[in-house]
Protein backbone atom coordinates (compact mmCIF):
# COMPACT_ATOMS: atom_id res chain seq x y z
CA UNK A 1 0.00 0.00 0.00
CA UNK A 2 1.18 3.63 -0.33
CA UNK A 3 2.89 4.52 2.50
CA UNK A 4 4.61 8.03 3.53
CA UNK A 5 7.33 10.05 5.62
CA UNK A 6 7.58 13.78 7.04
CA UNK A 7 11.29 13.93 7.11
CA UNK A 8 11.71 17.37 5.56
CA UNK A 9 12.35 20.52 7.97
CA UNK A 10 12.34 23.98 7.40
CA UNK A 11 11.57 27.34 8.52
CA UNK A 12 10.53 30.49 6.71
CA UNK A 13 11.70 33.79 7.33
CA UNK A 14 10.02 37.08 6.92
CA UNK A 15 11.20 40.77 7.21
CA UNK A 16 14.91 42.10 8.43
CA UNK A 17 15.17 41.99 11.66
CA UNK A 18 17.20 39.38 12.68
CA UNK A 19 15.24 38.39 16.18
CA UNK A 20 12.30 38.66 14.02
CA UNK A 21 13.06 36.16 11.78
CA UNK A 22 14.21 33.61 14.17
CA UNK A 23 10.97 33.91 16.63
CA UNK A 24 8.50 33.53 13.55
CA UNK A 25 11.38 30.59 12.07
CA UNK A 26 11.00 29.01 15.63
CA UNK A 27 7.30 28.70 15.49
CA UNK A 28 6.93 27.19 12.02
CA UNK A 29 9.45 24.82 13.44
CA UNK A 30 7.12 23.96 16.77
CA UNK A 31 4.33 24.37 14.71
CA UNK A 32 6.08 21.41 12.26
CA UNK A 33 7.03 19.29 15.61
CA UNK A 34 3.20 19.84 16.54
CA UNK A 35 2.08 18.67 13.32
CA UNK A 36 4.82 15.61 13.63
CA UNK A 37 3.52 14.40 16.78
CA UNK A 38 -0.28 14.68 16.07
CA UNK A 39 0.97 12.65 13.17
CA UNK A 40 2.67 9.97 14.90
CA UNK A 41 -0.73 9.50 17.49
CA UNK A 42 -3.09 8.80 14.36
CA UNK A 43 -3.97 5.15 14.36
CA UNK A 44 -3.21 2.96 11.15
CA UNK A 45 -5.40 0.09 9.87
CA UNK A 46 -3.49 -3.09 10.10
CA UNK A 47 -6.48 -5.58 9.72
CA UNK A 48 -9.66 -6.85 9.99
CA UNK A 49 -11.58 -9.70 12.17
CA UNK A 50 -13.78 -12.13 10.34
CA UNK A 51 -15.55 -14.25 12.72
CA UNK A 52 -14.30 -17.61 14.49
CA UNK A 53 -11.40 -20.41 13.55
CA UNK A 54 -12.51 -23.73 15.28
CA UNK A 55 -13.82 -24.04 18.64
CA UNK A 56 -11.47 -22.80 21.11
CA UNK A 57 -11.87 -18.78 20.77
CA UNK A 58 -8.97 -18.58 17.65
CA UNK A 59 -10.14 -15.28 15.27
CA UNK A 60 -9.80 -15.56 11.11
CA UNK A 61 -7.85 -11.84 11.24
CA UNK A 62 -6.98 -10.72 7.87
CA UNK A 63 -3.72 -8.62 8.26
CA UNK A 64 -3.22 -5.52 5.80
CA UNK A 65 0.53 -5.83 6.39
CA UNK A 66 3.25 -7.78 4.84
CA UNK A 67 4.50 -10.12 5.85
CA UNK A 68 0.95 -10.78 6.89
CA UNK A 69 2.52 -12.24 10.93
CA UNK A 70 4.33 -8.82 10.74
CA UNK A 71 0.59 -7.06 11.89
CA UNK A 72 1.81 -9.19 15.82
CA UNK A 73 5.10 -6.46 16.28
CA UNK A 74 2.37 -3.70 16.61
CA UNK A 75 1.04 -4.18 20.11
CA UNK A 76 -0.87 -2.91 22.02
CA UNK A 77 -3.66 -2.91 19.34
CA UNK A 78 -6.70 -1.07 18.95
CA UNK A 79 -9.99 -2.53 18.16
CA UNK A 80 -12.68 -0.69 16.59
CA UNK A 81 -15.77 -2.36 16.60
CA UNK A 82 -18.64 -1.75 13.81
CA UNK A 83 -20.52 0.95 15.80
CA UNK A 84 -16.93 2.73 16.61
CA UNK A 85 -16.45 1.78 20.00
CA UNK A 86 -13.05 1.34 20.40
CA UNK A 87 -10.52 -0.58 23.26
CA UNK A 88 -6.75 -1.21 23.44
CA UNK A 89 -5.89 -5.18 24.12
CA UNK A 90 -2.68 -6.54 24.61
CA UNK A 91 -1.21 -10.37 24.21
CA UNK A 92 -2.54 -10.92 21.22
CA UNK A 93 -0.67 -13.80 19.23
CA UNK A 94 -1.21 -15.59 15.82
CA UNK A 95 -0.06 -17.92 13.10
CA UNK A 96 -0.16 -17.91 9.80
CA UNK A 97 -1.73 -21.18 8.67
CA UNK A 98 -2.60 -21.89 4.86
CA UNK A 99 -5.76 -20.83 5.29
CA UNK A 100 -4.39 -17.13 6.74
CA UNK A 101 -3.50 -15.81 9.41
CA UNK A 102 -4.97 -16.89 13.08
CA UNK A 103 -4.96 -14.87 15.98
CA UNK A 104 -5.26 -15.41 19.58
CA UNK A 105 -6.59 -12.67 21.80
CA UNK A 106 -7.02 -12.48 26.21
CA UNK A 107 -10.42 -13.19 27.04
CA UNK A 108 -12.05 -14.29 23.87
CA UNK A 109 -12.14 -18.24 24.61
CA UNK A 110 -14.84 -19.82 22.78
CA UNK A 111 -16.36 -19.64 18.83
CA UNK A 112 -18.89 -17.68 20.39
CA UNK A 113 -17.11 -14.85 21.74
CA UNK A 114 -14.98 -15.17 18.68
CA UNK A 115 -17.96 -14.68 16.52
CA UNK A 116 -19.09 -12.13 18.22
CA UNK A 117 -15.58 -9.79 16.84
CA UNK A 118 -16.55 -10.24 13.61
CA UNK A 119 -16.03 -7.16 11.61
CA UNK A 120 -13.91 -5.92 14.43
CA UNK A 121 -10.68 -3.70 12.44
CA UNK A 122 -7.39 -3.66 13.98
CA UNK A 123 -5.11 0.12 14.33
CA UNK A 124 -2.10 0.50 15.94
CA UNK A 125 -0.42 4.57 16.16
CA UNK A 126 1.52 5.40 13.52
CA UNK A 127 4.29 5.94 15.62
CA UNK A 128 4.33 2.23 16.09
CA UNK A 129 5.16 1.53 12.74
CA UNK A 130 8.42 1.19 10.96
CA UNK A 131 9.56 4.59 8.82
CA UNK A 132 8.78 4.57 5.22
CA UNK A 133 10.96 4.40 2.03
CA UNK A 134 11.46 7.15 0.25
CA UNK A 135 8.89 6.84 -2.24
CA UNK A 136 6.38 5.26 0.10
CA UNK A 137 3.79 6.66 1.79
CA UNK A 138 1.01 5.72 4.54
CA UNK A 139 -2.41 6.14 3.44
CA UNK A 140 -3.07 8.37 6.48
CA UNK A 141 -0.61 10.72 6.04
CA UNK A 142 -2.24 11.75 2.99
CA UNK A 143 -5.57 11.89 4.08
CA UNK A 144 -5.88 16.03 4.07
CA UNK A 145 -3.23 16.95 1.61
CA UNK A 146 -4.53 19.46 -0.92
CA UNK A 147 -4.82 17.73 -4.54
CA UNK A 148 -4.29 19.78 -7.53
CA UNK A 149 -3.39 18.85 -11.10
CA UNK A 150 -0.31 19.88 -12.79
CA UNK A 151 -2.52 22.49 -14.02
CA UNK A 152 -3.43 24.04 -11.71
CA UNK A 153 -6.84 22.97 -11.15
CA UNK A 154 -7.76 22.61 -7.60
CA UNK A 155 -9.71 18.67 -6.83
CA UNK A 156 -9.93 19.38 -2.95
CA UNK A 157 -8.16 17.10 -0.24
CA UNK A 158 -7.38 13.62 -0.18
CA UNK A 159 -10.19 11.88 1.47
CA UNK A 160 -9.05 8.06 1.76
CA UNK A 161 -7.44 5.60 -0.36
CA UNK A 162 -7.80 2.37 -1.43
CA UNK A 163 -7.10 -1.00 -3.19
CA UNK A 164 -8.53 -2.71 -6.43
CA UNK A 165 -5.95 -5.08 -6.02
CA UNK A 166 -4.27 -3.92 -9.14
CA UNK A 167 -2.75 -0.62 -7.41
CA UNK A 168 -4.03 1.95 -4.99
CA UNK A 169 -6.57 4.86 -5.91
CA UNK A 170 -6.67 8.22 -4.25
CA UNK A 171 -10.27 9.75 -4.00
CA UNK A 172 -9.63 13.41 -4.04
CA UNK A 173 -13.00 15.18 -2.64
CA UNK A 174 -13.88 18.92 -3.59
CA UNK A 175 -16.30 20.04 -6.38
CA UNK A 176 -17.07 16.65 -7.00
CA UNK A 177 -15.19 12.85 -5.87
CA UNK A 178 -12.55 11.79 -8.27
CA UNK A 179 -10.26 8.60 -7.91
CA UNK A 180 -7.22 8.72 -9.31
CA UNK A 181 -4.83 5.87 -9.66
CA UNK A 182 -1.81 6.39 -7.61
CA UNK A 183 0.67 5.46 -10.08
CA UNK A 184 3.56 7.46 -10.07
CA UNK A 185 4.43 9.32 -11.99
CA UNK A 186 1.95 8.75 -14.25
CA UNK A 187 -0.67 10.01 -12.66
CA UNK A 188 0.93 10.74 -8.98
CA UNK A 189 3.39 13.81 -10.23
CA UNK A 190 4.74 14.44 -6.78
CA UNK A 191 3.69 14.50 -2.97
CA UNK A 192 5.11 17.60 -0.88
CA UNK A 193 4.22 17.23 2.74
CA UNK A 194 5.72 20.83 3.48
CA UNK A 195 3.41 22.45 0.95
CA UNK A 196 0.41 19.71 1.62
CA UNK A 197 -0.03 19.49 -1.49
CA UNK A 198 -0.42 16.44 -3.90
CA UNK A 199 0.09 17.36 -7.73
CA UNK A 200 -1.73 15.31 -10.26
CA UNK A 201 -1.50 14.39 -13.88
CA UNK A 202 -5.65 13.75 -14.38
CA UNK A 203 -7.90 15.72 -16.44
CA UNK A 204 -10.35 17.76 -14.48
CA UNK A 205 -13.20 16.44 -16.29
CA UNK A 206 -12.52 12.51 -14.94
Amino acid sequence: MPRGRMDKEHTTTVGQDTAGQQLVGQRQLDQRQLDQRQLDQRLILLGKLHGAFGVRGELKLESFTEPKSAIFRYLPWTLRDPQGRERAIEGARGRETTKGVVATIPDVEDRDAADAMRGYEIFAPRSALPPPEPGEYYWSDLEGLRVVNVDGTDFGTVSHLFSTGANDVLVARGDRERMIPFKQPEYITSVDFDTGVVTVDWDPDF
